[in-house]
């Protein structure tokens, strides 16, 4: 690829200091987007940027995808390492042995198991746990747990819809322990599931299981209880710095009694690898140093203000995570015996004439929505209603042919579970796949309803299971089934693959089937490709996968598509 521009170290004629001058149309483009403080050279194809650590990690971020010709080769190199930041040196995890847990822990594990083990126990209980879904990450962590002379109370974190599994792998897998040391065979550790966020005194337990949700207003009871160990399964739900639930669990793992802080999640990553960072800096705090340290030497900002993970620093990035904090082990490497998970993207017929009527609507709506919106918020609260919208009403434009391929399917009497996304769509799909006396695993439902369905479709008393994307992704064993059908697309490659894992784990004794029904004239495929890109920087980051990616972050662009298309039809 040829230099599109040249970098120099020069004298500022203006200013009388030392600064950065780049040449070149596009180069000099660039810079006034990502460096609001630069200034016009000697005409437009000219720019001075003033020489600090902010502005040198900026034009790294573009020497790293654009190539320009730097003409101050010495000076740079100087500058360049000195604006790398400095992080706090971590002891690397050793090589791994398979430990046998103690006797407080009644369960068996497998060699892989035990290795995982013994990785929390080297790492002091400070660490993720990223194994794939269907691992057994619960069984690690309570057998370590089992394991840790200093681990009780434990606070369990966890999605709703999970508390009363935990509740029920807690009474499995472990005895209890006697205040004065003894283990009592006959009885299981005591745990409460807070389902309340009214201010009131907890108790003494061994376990307190509670959702994200509630953290931030039961945090001043849960400070009261002594809590040593801190777990926070599916730890994806902290990706984002600025939620409550965030701070909460921050909060929590700084206080002086807790020792251990484990984090559990397949998929750690579900849109953009710095989400990473605020996982990390709960387990190990410092260890990617702040989140402008982290930003200015793995990432680049986009124009959404987005931080992207750079292609060639995310080998780095994994091997920084798996040598001081993360354990990560695919299916295909611990578990031999367990069959392939195939793909296929299916292009069915969609009802094109009902699709355009309705994005006609959707974009009238959405003109008028952002005439009269009157903050920056408003408008985008209006393209998000919008975007939401055309994906319900793709559902509905294919639906006959999902129901079709969906019979077909059933026709060979096999067990299936088809995902959707909207409530409605599930409505639809529920009434018209009746005769299969469909259950159904859906937003709203109590846990004691959902565990019902569950187990009516794996003791084999219904063959077809209808879950939504967000509400059956976690938290179930699906294992009966060997086909999976995506009736609508989410925006998130890993709410698909967690889908796709509740099949696809211990226990199943199939080759797993994955139908991703893209419905011919909509946006699903370019919801498609968007989920391939973002999967791209996921699988560079989590595992040893060296793929070519370029964010493009189509997501952006969906509104003008939907106008184009209504011009064009």
């Amino acid at each position: 690829m040829k230099n599109f521009g040249t970098l120099e170290y020069v004298l500022d004629r203006y200013s009388q200091a030392w600064s950065w001058k780049v040449t070149g149309s596009r180069a000099v483009n660039m810079i006034s987007r990502l460096i609001p403080e630069s200034w016009y050279g000697d005409g437009p194809n000219e720019a001075i940027i003033p020489d600090s650590t902010e502005n040198i990690q900026q034009i790294k971020w573009i020497l790293d995808r654009y190539p320009l010709e730097v003409l101050s080769k010495s000076a740079w190199n100087r500058k360049i390492v000195k604006s790398y930041p400095t992080r706090e040196k971590i002891e690397k995890t050793e090589k791994l042995n398979r430990v046998k847990p103690s006797d407080l822990f009644k369960g068996s594990l497998l060699n892989f198991q035990k290795e995982g083990l013994d990785f929390l126990i080297k790492s002091s209980g400070n660490a993720l746990l990223a194994d794939e879904m269907g691992l057994g990450k619960t069984v690690q962590t309570l057998a370590y747990l089992a394991s840790e002379t200093q681990a009780f109370p434990a606070l369990i974190v966890a999605p709703l819809v999970t508390l009363n599994n935990w509740q029920r792998e807690i009474g499995k897998f472990l005895k209890r322990k006697s205040r004065n040391g003894r283990i009592l065979d006959d009885q299981i550790p005591t745990s409460t599931i807070i389902r309340k966020g009214k201010r009131e005194e907890l108790g003494e337990y061994d376990f307190y299981i509670i959702n994200y949700e509630l953290l931030d207003k039961r945090f001043p009871d849960l400070a009261k209880t002594k809590i040593k160990s801190i777990v926070c399964d599916e730890v994806q739900n902290l990706r984002s710095k600025t939620t409550k639930k965030y701070s909460a669990v921050k909060k929590l793992a700084a206080l002086p009694t807790i020792q251990h802080r484990i984090g559990l999640s397949g998929t750690p990553i579900y849109n953009r690898g710095s989400e990473i960072w605020p996982i990390v800096d709960i387990l190990r705090p410092g260890m990617l140093g702040s989140f402008k340290e982290f930003c200015g030497y793995f990432c680049f900002i986009n124009e959404k203000g987005k931080a992207i993970v750079l292609e060639n620093k995310r080998e780095s990035l994994r091997k920084e995570l798996q040598k001081h904090v993360m354990l990560r082990r695919k299916k295909t490497d611990v578990l031999k015996e367990l069959k392939d998970k195939v793909r296929y993207k299916e292009v069915i017929d969609a009802d094109t004439d009902y699709y355009f009527n309705e994005l006609n609507k959707i974009w009238k709506k959405l003109e008028e929505e952002q005439k009269d919106a009157s903050s920056e918020f408003d408008k985008s609260a209006s393209y998000q209603r919008a975007i939401q919208s055309e994906r319900q009403v793709a559902g509905a434009a294919k639906l006959p042919h999902v129901i079709n391929f969906v019979k077909n399917i059933m026709e060979i009497e096999e067990s299936v579970v088809v995902f959707c996304h909207h409530k409605a769509i599930h409505q639809l799909l529920h009434k018209s796949l009746a005769e299969f006396s469909p259950v159904s695993v859906i937003g709203g439902q109590t846990d004691k309803t959902r565990q019902e369905q569950i187990d009516l479709f794996q003791e084999g008393k219904s063959k077809l299971m209808i879950a939504g994307l967000r509400a059956g992704n976690v938290g179930i064993n699906l294992t009966r089934a060997r086909y999976v059908i995506f009736a609508e697309l989410d925006w998130s490659p890993a709410i698909h693959r967690q889908a796709e894992d509740r099949l696809h784990r211990i226990g199943q004794k199939n080759t797993v089937f994955a139908y991703y029904l893209i419905g011919n004239g909509t946006l699903d495929d370019h919801v498609a490709n968007v989920l391939v890109d973002k999967s791209y920087e996921i699988d560079a980051i989590m595992d040893e996968k060296a793929e070519s990616y370029e964010n493009k972050e189509k997501a952006q662009l969906i509104l003008a598509q939907i106008q184009d298309r209504l011009r064009t039809k």
